[in-house]
């Protein structure tokens, strides 16, 4: 751990070398590639000439390559062989997107990301008796399919990462692998919650929504009150896939111990980004030489045909960017979908500020995700009030009323008096945003918000209807067009 703190702190120290030095590697790998030769990565010398010749991808745009690979052809966008796909939340026209892994992305990413995860916790917290028991993973599930004689494993990106750990990581983990990838997702959490309560578990790891789920079960199969009394060395969660502040709260009423501690990490299917390296601030330090070659897109170029993109020494803080990567597994100039911010430009910090997809942008608001959760957090801690889930939508002008936000909210703990609570959600909103605050001006062009408190479960059996039970899958916290709400308003009217 202390010999890869120093490389931690080099790329720190020379973040645009290190950088620079990725960039060539991934060229000349790219080359090789069926990819590199469309687009004349020979021809590359620096990063202008890239951008010159290789547009910004989506999945739609890399997908033709993706499916030549998935039918056993290869050296298509890397020059290793790829036998594992991630499988992840779809796009527009897709259910579920397969992102390639190849070998260097599992090892110099994925596995590195891991690994850096615990050395940063054990320097926070060196008095840490984390290795003293087991940790407890919220993984996915995976089939293999065969192809030409050849086997590929295709299933949720935890479920490849368990699949391909070492031997010895089964002696620290628990459940055991066979149940970690059982593929049925509410039995699985029936089974895992049996098999680790009788452990010593010191750690989990997961995404927050699925996990709560896990500890709720626990709860009820032990009849116990506080996860602490189940697991009394129970010392941090390791949380990653969605913003964590909404669920902090839920979280404390589970697991009440004063110790418990909550590390801050930005994975993903196309790679391992960012780890929270402060007690107390959740910005992330963003991790440079896991294989990832980073452009930064501003909001404004999103949707051109032709946008311009900055390299790492051009950000500024503070401000919205479109995250593109180039990467070990073969991702290139590959927009993710997450928007990010620079909270610190030395080092290199950031914090998850949304979607590229998930806003809402009726009238000129550009409400983004991280004002909504945070407008969450402040009226949740002013009503005494948990919310569980939520998700918002824009309700467009008629002939009667002007444009509003309609949010379906499920409260873990209502408040009292849900009138002032909208007030308080508004307030906030209002607060946060500039543009809303504008628009809500004497209810001009938006009205208040309109908010529905939905019963318990039902962004649970949302998902289930949808076939998105699982580590994998988000609750989409808002959204530009009304598709989710009316489809979760339907299910509720058809189960009156």
């Amino acid at each position: 751990m202390k010999k890869r703190f120093h490389q931690i702190e080099l790329f720190i120290k020379y973040p645009h070398d290190v950088q620079e030095e990725w960039f060539k590697r991934l060229i000349s790998a790219g080359s090789q590639t069926a990819w590199g030769k469309e687009y004349g990565y020979s021809e590359i010398s620096n990063v202008e000439q890239f951008k010159s010749k290789v547009p910004v991808n989506d999945y739609d745009s890399l997908k033709p390559y993706i499916e030549r690979l998935r039918n056993g052809e290869q050296y298509v966008l890397w020059n290793t062989e790829v036998k594992w796909f991630a499988k992840s939340s779809g796009t527009t026209s897709d259910k579920s997107k397969f992102i390639p892994v190849s070998n260097e992305a599992l090892e110099e990413c994925h596995f590195k990301g891991g690994k850096d995860m615990l050395s940063i916790y054990c320097s926070l917290y060196p008095e840490t008796k984390l290795f003293s028991g087991k940790g407890l993973a919220m993984g996915g599930s995976h089939k293999i399919s065969e192809i030409n004689n050849e086997e590929f494993l295709v299933g949720d990106l935890s479920a490849i990462i368990i699949e391909n750990l070492p031997y010895w990581a089964e002696f620290i983990r628990v459940p055991k692998k066979k149940l970690a990838l059982h593929d049925k997702w509410e039995e699985k959490i029936e089974m895992m919650a049996k098999a680790a309560i009788p452990h010593k578990v010191t750690n989990i790891s997961g995404v927050p929504s699925w996990t709560l789920l896990l500890l709720k079960h626990v709860l009820e199969i032990t009849g116990k009150e506080d996860i602490s009394q189940v697991w009394p060395e129970l010392e941090v969660f390791f949380h990653g896939g969605v913003n964590f502040e909404p669920y902090q709260e839920q979280f404390k009423t589970l697991i009440r111990s004063g110790n418990m501690k909550y590390l801050e990490t930005y994975n993903a299917s196309e790679g391992f980004f960012g780890i929270q390296d402060s007690r107390d601030s959740k910005e992330m330090l963003l991790m440079l030489d896991y294989g990832i070659y980073y452009e930064f897109m501003p909001m404004e170029e999103l949707g051109k045909d032709h946008p311009k993109t900055l390299r790492l020494d051009e950000v500024d803080l503070n401000t919205n960017y479109a995250l593109i990567i180039s990467t070990n597994g073969g991702l290139w100039r590959y927009m993710i979908g997450d928007t990010i911010q620079f909270t610190s430009l030395s080092p290199y910090k950031i914090k998850i500020t949304g979607r590229t997809k998930n806003f809402i942008n009726a009238v000129g608001e550009e409400l983004i995700v991280d004002n909504a959760e945070k407008a969450i957090t402040q009226a949740g801690k002013k009503h005494q009030a948990i919310v569980s889930e939520f998700t918002a939508a824009p309700v467009y002008f008629s002939k009667d009323d002007n444009a509003a936000h309609e949010w379906l909210i499920e409260f873990e703990k209502k408040p009292a008096d849900l009138e002032t609570y909208i007030n308080d959600l508004d307030a906030a909103l209002q607060s946060l945003n500039s543009d809303y605050e504008a628009k809500r001006y004497n209810d001009m062009v938006l009205r208040r918000p309109l908010v529905k408190s939905v019963p318990t479960g039902t962004f649970y059996n949302w998902m289930k209807q949808r076939g998105k039970l699982g580590g994998q899958n988000k609750v989409p916290r808002l959204s530009n067009n009304r598709k989710h709400v009316e489809s979760i308003l339907s299910m509720l009217d058809e189960r009156q």
